[in-house]
């Protein structure tokens, strides 16, 4: 299928009824029939479950208890670096925000302003900083992680679209990553605030964090939000902070002059969770 029809196929599934309909299949505990699904995914996409901490299909009671499965201790050490990748998957884009333009693919930027659901104050912190997009796949571990300590100050449920976020759809549908459903996390650091983004997406039944549990559904049609300040909700370097149930992405951002992606980090590029991705940039 060519690029151009993919993308239209985007426009035209009904991709909400079918992530509900996923979803409800997801958290159930069908038996035979989500063994048989986790089976055949597991073949399908190339799953290792051999990192995981239970590596026998059938243990799972519903196709979500798999896909969000623990890692065994020691399989994802943290390297000595400022800045931590949160996830398995691959680089879809990274580097300077152009005044508050991200660079999502040939041909398309949006604006933090978008990202982070019309907050043009919030946005504002990051002008001219450093963002990095990372794509998981069906097949990669689907918990997310702190690429650095942090204290939560806030939390956004933004409703949006459920387009796929795999290469074809971002270099083919504009300003993908602020279309769609997102949680948009902030949190301070010693070096100020940054944002980690979780990216719904087509079949993405719903996303999670630590702190909150599930926090879609409901899918409404106003913005939520939770505000933290008056908490001590303190994450460290490499702490699960979240998970998506199903696959999706993940948008950080970070303010100018504090982070310098390492010189191995390209686009497409596959990485891991707690691999280095960045160093803090001395002050002047």
């Amino acid at each position: 299928m060519s690029d151009r029809l993919a993308v239209l196929c985007q426009y035209l599934i009904p991709k909400q009824a079918l992530t509900t309909l996923a979803g409800k299949f997801a958290e159930s505990e069908a038996g035979s029939l989500s063994t048989s699904v986790i089976r055949w995914f597991v073949k399908r996409y190339g799953v290792d479950l051999s990192e995981a901490v239970d590596d026998d299909p059938v243990s799972y009671r519903s196709f979500n208890e798999f896909f969000t499965r623990p890692l065994r201790a020691g399989v994802r050490p943290l390297a000595n670096a400022d800045f931590l990748c949160p996830v398995d998957g691959a680089i879809s884009q990274f580097g300077r925000i152009d005044r508050d333009q991200i660079f999502q693919a040939k041909g398309h930027h949006y604006s933090t302003t978008a990202l982070v659901g019309g907050d043009s104050e919030l946005a504002a912190r990051f002008e001219d900083g450093a963002f990095a997009t990372l794509y998981l796949s069906p097949r990669d571990y689907h918990r997310i992680h702190m690429p650095v300590a942090g204290r939560l100050l806030r939390m956004m449920h933004v409703p949006g679209a459920l387009f796929s976020v795999n290469p074809v759809t971002a270099r083919g549908v504009p300003g993908l990553f602020a279309r769609n459903e997102r949680v948009v996390c902030v949190f301070e650091a010693e070096f100020g605030c940054f944002i980690l983004t979780l990216v719904g997406a087509t079949i993405v039944g719903s996303m999670a964090t630590v702190w909150h549990g599930t926090v879609n559904p409901p899918r409404g049609k106003e913005i939520r939000q939770w505000h933290y300040a008056d908490q001590q909700i303190r994450l460290h370097k490499g702490q699960e902070m979240g998970r998506f149930l199903l696959g999706s992405t993940v948008v950080m951002l970070f303010p100018k002059n504090v982070m310098r992606f390492t010189t191995d980090w390209v686009p497409e590029r596959p990485i891991r969770m707690g691999e280095a991705m960045g160093q803090q940039v001395a002050p002047c």
